[in-house]
């Protein structure tokens, strides 16, 4: 009885948490919301509201209790563009890969974020949607995708589409739309692993809540693709999905 009392409480805890969290996120959305606004009217100021997204997110995570742990397996050249792929566990996958990474980036995410508040600025301005179910929305989001890499701007994707619902959370397969676009532009592969942001808050955090702690993250070497033909797709994407899959295991 006294075990379900505490199991209940620490529930409770871990849910007060992630809307202390949401709401930290709105708060310092709202507070930099002018200068936002401002630079969103011209498309060459778009590269700033990338460090403005980073400042939101460390202010909001650090009150949280949240801190990110970052490791390389070699030293980035961040001059570079790159095609960033990422395990998706965690609604701070986003968070982790925009303090991870130091070059001017967008996300590839479904288009339901556009009725997030925050989210959803983000998309209206330097991201990009997708809708999952249409191929023309896909090939759309690509071609978008596909410019802005031929600009230097780096493109994230989570090739997993989504968030397993599985919890523990497993590696979910590849989709291979990335791995082909990075061929065809001659682009290198950046992977990254997000080992727990997980145990911080899985999916949304409306299941389990989240907690403060710190979220590991691994940058692996990047993966040239300037050699490879179209074909080479599929071993290019399998190569990427055991290499995160090994570090989770590992870690």
């Amino acid at each position: 009885m006294i075990s379900l009392v505490l199991e209940t409480m620490k529930l409770i805890l871990k849910r007060i948490h992630t809307y202390f969290y949401r709401y930290s996120v709105a708060f310092f959305f709202i507070l930099l919301w002018p200068i936002l606004v401002i630079l969103a009217r011209r498309q060459k100021t778009y590269k700033y509201i990338n460090r403005f997204r980073r400042l939101i997110i460390y202010a909001s995570t650090i009150v949280s209790g949240i801190f990110f742990r970052i490791k390389h397996e070699a030293e980035i050249d961040w001059e570079r563009t790159y095609i960033i792929i990422g395990n998706h566990t965690s609604n701070l996958d986003v968070s982790s890969i925009c303090i991870a990474t130091k070059n001017n980036h967008c996300f590839i995410g479904k288009e339901e974020l556009l009725s997030n508040m925050v989210l959803g600025f983000f998309f209206r301005t330097i991201d990009i949607t997708v809708n999952r179910d249409s191929k023309i929305s896909s090939f759309r989001a690509f071609k978008t995708a596909a410019e802005r890499l031929k600009n230097g701007i780096s493109v994230v994707i989570f090739p997993e589409a989504t968030i397993p619902l599985d919890y523990p959370p497993n590696l979910s397969a590849f989709k291979n739309g990335a791995f082909r676009l990075a061929i065809e532009l001659k682009i290198p592969i950046l992977p990254i692993t997000s080992l727990d942001t997980w145990k911080v808050l899985w999916n949304t955090g409306s299941q389990y809540g989240s907690r403060p702690g710190i979220c590991n993250i691994f940058v692996h070497k990047p993966i040239e693709t300037a050699h490879l033909a179209l074909d080479d797709a599929d071993t290019l994407r399998d190569e990427v999905h055991e290499m995160i899959k090994q570090k989770l295991e590992t870690a």
